[in-house]
């Protein structure tokens, strides 16, 4: 079996001390960029590895972050994921993912394995439960580890968030449906006891207000966000004595579920009904009726998360910063609801 390269290798090899090895390979600005750069090269040539366990224990630091989303396999989640990891990753951390599939138990689960490895921070979108785990966030900040929430998010002192304005974007979504001339506009949601979906009714619900338009309770329908669902819920809204004449919901998967269900029943979107989504998700531009929807910004997201981590490791004042970064939605429109052709 070959031995394994050292430090002690490298200095030799160099005639440097394996101290400036060392400092050179965890990137001190002490030493020259000239140096490191030979350094890192030579380091390459002899198949140098550095030993991440044993630089954690010394440094304090594991170069490793976690990030928690309910589901990976929204694209929401993967821009955001993929804004992390491009900025982190030339800083040398290593991104580690994990899935809470909107269990608050598994939420959990998850924090206290990623603890166990020395997660350096945690990026994290809660889940959709009905299960309460304020206090173990709360736990965290007293333990001083670095925790931001993006996208979905508590209101908890110490912890800092990156998030969308629902409440506009759903605002600006029933405005243009308005403006379409639409007078009986549903709203499928989701758990209130989730910010954003609250945020989303709240700014659905002003906006009829503000536009003198009546409030109906049986327009506005809680379910999951699927597209089956979405297309369950359209065919109760069709079937009611009074349907509505457009449809908002707060997830694409909910608009793309409706457009299908609104065409099985022979009726054309949007001379009929108009449909707005929200999310954005890369389908709904590809569509051969493509989807008005709210775009959320995940990349740009993920990166300002990241950035805000990036900033409390440079505080030498070690005091812990809190940051909140609001931004702002973009309406996107698109055939499913445009009647109106000044757009």
């Amino acid at each position: 079996m070959a031995k394994k390269t050292t430090i002690y290798d490298i200095a030799e090899k160099l005639n440097l001390t394996a101290a400036t090895v060392s400092r050179a390979l965890n990137g001190s600005t002490k030493i020259s960029i000239k140096t490191r750069k030979l350094i890192s090269d030579t380091a390459a040539e002899m198949n140098y590895t550095q030993n991440r366990f044993a630089q954690a224990l010394k440094s304090g630091k594991s170069y490793n972050v976690a990030v928690i989303v309910p589901k990976i396999d929204i694209d929401f989640f993967g821009a955001a994921i993929r804004g992390i990891e491009e900025t982190l990753n030339p800083h040398g951390y290593h991104v580690i993912i994990s899935q809470t599939y909107d269990k608050g138990d598994l939420e959990v689960k998850n924090i206290n394995s990623l603890l166990d490895i020395q997660i350096d921070c945690i990026f994290m979108s809660v889940s959709n439960s009905d299960i309460d785990n304020t206090e173990i966030f709360k736990g965290l900040v007293k333990k001083n580890i670095p925790f931001i929430f993006f996208d979905r998010k508590k209101d908890i002192k110490g912890i800092s968030s990156v998030v969308v304005d629902d409440y506009k974007g759903a605002y600006d979504a029933t405005k243009h449906l308005i403006e379409q001339g639409c007078k009986r506009i549903a709203h499928l949601t989701n758990n209130h006891l989730l910010q954003i979906f609250k945020n989303r009714y709240l700014g659905y619900r002003q906006a009829l207000l503000d536009y003198g338009l009546d409030y109906d309770e049986s327009l506005v329908i809680e379910t999951p966000y699927k597209v089956l669902e979405g297309r369950k819920t359209t065919k109760k809204l069709l079937e009611m004595n009074n349907p509505p004449d457009a449809i908002f919901a707060i997830h694409d998967y909910l608009a793309l579920g409706a457009i299908q269900e609104i065409k099985a029943h022979n009726l054309k979107v949007p001379e009929d009904i108009c449909v707005v989504g929200f999310s954005n998700e890369p389908f709904s531009s590809f569509m051969e009726l493509p989807i008005t929807s709210v775009n959320q910004s995940p990349l740009e997201m993920g990166k300002i998360a990241a950035n805000i981590f990036l900033e409390e490791l440079e505080n030498n004042k070690n005091v812990k910063s809190e940051k909140h970064v609001v931004l702002t939605p973009e309406l996107i429109i698109r055939k499913s609801s445009l009647r109106n052709q000044k757009y």
